[in-house]
């Protein structure tokens, strides 16, 4: 089959799209408002952009029914966000932080979330998730928006501090299967990785 994104004519039940894009690292993005107001929300469109130095982005697309997302607007006023990994453990918080809710709920509180403190800046991490990140937000590039009143933007963030849980570390390595991270598909669908290979690459 072919079409034209333009038409978007697909001829299927869904939007096949980020189906084609699979599978996504989930970034669990925690923020706080400008007025101190805890934020935890997973993204599907999230990875890492450089390792010299570190740095991660995630695209925010669309609006909630309350107006704009919120992790945006506070990596913008507050210059700060942080990623936990999105792991098997903790699907259903992970699942219930992307509930559309109003900008003075906290998302830690909704999902029954430990928050612990960073270190160098003021968003807190996910207890249990077994990495986590410190970032300052570097740039937010914004992107074309077919949405009226809605905002498509990539933020980028600089990654000044990680933190790694000591028991998902075999051998000094950062081991997968200790730490099960799962991964967006399309529709409704997630996966884990539970199989991982290696294969030198030539010289």
């Amino acid at each position: 089959m072919f079409y034209e994104t333009k038409d978007n004519d697909h001829g299927l039940p869904h939007d096949p799209f980020k189906s084609c894009i699979v599978p996504r690292p989930i970034g669990w993005i925690g923020t706080v408002s400008a007025a101190g107001v805890v934020n935890l929300a997973p993204y599907s469109f999230f990875n890492g952009v450089s390792s010299s130095p570190p740095m991660v982005m995630f695209a925010c697309n669309g609006r909630q029914p309350h107006g704009p997302k919120d992790t945006i607007t506070n990596c913008e006023q507050t210059g700060a966000f942080t990623f936990s990994l999105a792991c098997w453990d903790l699907r259903e918080q992970m699942n219930q932080t992307s509930a559309p809710v109003p900008a003075e709920v906290d998302e830690f509180d909704l999902a029954g979330l430990e928050a612990v403190p960073s270190r160098l800046v003021a968003p807190p991490r996910v207890k249990g998730s077994p990495i986590h990140f410190e970032c300052l937000h570097h740039q937010t590039v914004d992107l074309p928006c077919d949405l009226a009143d809605s905002r498509n933007a990539i933020v980028i963030g600089r990654v000044i501090g990680i933190h790694i849980d000591d028991a998902v570390l075999t051998d000094g390595l950062v081991d997968m299967s200790k730490m099960k991270p799962i991964a967006r598909l399309g529709y409704m669908d997630y996966t884990r990785v539970d199989m991982v290979f290696a294969m030198e690459r030539p010289t």
